[in-house]
């Protein structure tokens, strides 16, 4: 156990990020530093705040069964290197969850029954902060080979941990993006201001310098068909994510100056790496309207104040939030409240019980504005209020209304792979899919989903791979295809 009265004498205490005016100026991660070092001077008192529960509920809101009381122990006893170790026992990239994940296991914390939970995602990612600094992360090849070859397709979250586990079991992994660079959405749809890239290039180097082959630039399904890479390879991982943005089929969207989120954060990204796009989607000047109350949209905000924009407001369809845990939400579930992104801190009206009816436009077919209109659940339904209607104005419209699952054309259709009711790619207790030694892992698989759940699910799927190419395997399995958060 760490400090057996820390739950009771310490408060819950996070970071300090830097002051708005200066941090919408730059690109550089809102922390100062970084999160790492900035939680430096208080961590250890907060890891001693974990209670070392007889059932800690932590773990099962992690899906990647996480041993969150033994690292809080290790920090709050200055081991540095055991914690990192246990940390990596059960998960591959701790900078990029500590960073983005949404911390379900705070919400199943059981000291969150009657005041506020460990800052258990903070400790996790000043563990590895202080682990890259102290060169306590190292590659780590295989001992022997075993002359067996797969290709996993798609370099995200999910993509990159089945790749890791297997190249690390000693098979031959390459792996395939369509993208100038590997990542994924970790690359170019995360703002730099969430995570450095940094975190993502050194993670890569990583995965070379233990022998996983990275094919950038190579768009499966049309520079090199499913068929052939069944041909080549002896197992095929998809790993694609959920890439079919939901759109709005509302009269006017059409016009000029709509876009996809996943159009205008990937540009942004770019440029903020130094490179250069022609016709850049930019919200300098313009007022911004961000369809989507969820996280991308809060990365859309981000990104358009320090684009300059004029105005920038955020409208979801559902009611505001409440502050506290609903009932409907009890503990240990993850709960449905209001909740402050740091984009948020920085600006931008959020509008919630709204809905479009249309867009409006000037001379030239370009966005000028949208019709909203104020809306009620009545029998599960969205109804308009009456008399509620309105117009705001937009130059830039982007849509962050989440995914609707994997791209079907090209590559899947050339597998042959069944899809399930949701669209979604077809897998069993193993991750294999309708086609023999051909896996799926992730949002490929899963639908839209969570960062954690996604390396949960690349972990797994090694198992599944690895006993499909050896007979067996001893690679851990986190979850199964069919788990999913827990609810009531």
């Amino acid at each position: 156990m760490a400090d057996p009265k820390g739950f009771l004498t310490t408060p819950r205490e996070v970071a300090d990020r830097r002051p708005v005016p200066e941090r919408v100026k730059d690109w550089n991660e809102v922390y100062p530093g970084g999160p790492g070092k900035a939680l430096l001077p208080i961590i250890g008192k907060q890891a001693g705040r974990c209670m070392d529960c007889g059932i800690p509920f932590c773990h099962s809101g992690c899906p990647l069964g996480n041993l969150i009381p033994e690292w809080n122990d290790l920090v709050w006893r200055d081991d540095w290197t055991g914690a990192i170790e246990r940390l990596h026992a059960t998960n591959n990239f701790p900078e990029f969850t500590g960073r983005l994940c949404p911390a379900p296991c705070e919400t199943s914390c059981v000291l969150g029954i009657n005041q506020d939970p460990v800052t258990i995602k903070n400790v996790e990612v000043a563990i590895v902060d202080k682990a890259w600094e102290s060169g306590d992360v190292r590659p780590q090849p295989p001992e022997w080979l075993t002359g067996k070859t797969i290709a996993v397709v798609g370099s995200g979250p999910a993509g990159l941990s089945v790749a890791q586990q297997l190249t690390r079991a000693g098979h031959t992994v390459a792996v395939y993006e369509r993208a100038s660079a590997p990542g994924g959405l970790l690359r170019f749809g995360i703002p730099e201001f969430k995570m450095e890239k940094a975190q993502v290039e050194r993670r890569i180097q990583q995965m070379k310098e233990e022998g996983t082959v990275f094919r950038s630039g190579v768009n499966v399904g049309v520079d090199v068909t499913g068929t052939q890479l069944k041909q080549r390879y002896d197992a095929v991982v998809v790993a694609t994510g959920a890439t079919a943005a939901r759109d709005l089929p509302v009269p006017g969207r059409e016009f000029g100056g709509i876009h996809q989120a996943m159009e205008y954060l990937p540009q942004a990204n770019r440029v903020a790496l130094g490179e250069t796009v022609e016709d850049q989607i930019v919200a300098t000047d313009k007022d911004v309207v961000i369809i989507g109350g969820g996280d991308t949209g809060a990365d859309c905000l981000g990104t358009a104040h320090r684009q300059g924009a004029r105005s920038v407001t955020q409208l979801e369809i559902m009611p505001r939030p409440s502050d506290e845990r609903p009932d409907a939400h009890p503990w240990p579930t993850y709960p449905m409240i209001y909740r402050v992104a740091s984009a948020h801190e920085e600006g931008g009206d959020r509008v919630y019980a709204v809905s479009t009816n249309k867009f409006v436009a000037d001379d030239n077919g370009q966005v000028a504005g949208l019709d909203l209109v104020e809306v009620e659940l009545v029998d599960g339904k969205f109804t308009p209020v009456e008399g509620s209607e309105r117009t705001i104005p937009a130059q830039l419209v982007l849509l962050a209304m989440g995914f609707l699952g994997p791209e079907k054309e090209g590559f899947l259709e050339q597998l042959g792979v069944e899809l399930d009711e949701r669209g979604n790619v077809k897998r069993d207790k193993t991750y294999q899919t309708s086609v023999d030694g051909v896996f799926a892992c992730g949002d490929a698989g899963r639908g839209q989903s969570l960062i954690v759940w996604a390396i949960a699910e690349g972990r797994s799927a090694a198992n599944g791979v690895d006993a499909f190419l050896t007979g067996s395997s001893t690679l851990p399995t986190p979850i199964p295809p069919t788990a999913r958060p827990l609810v009531v």
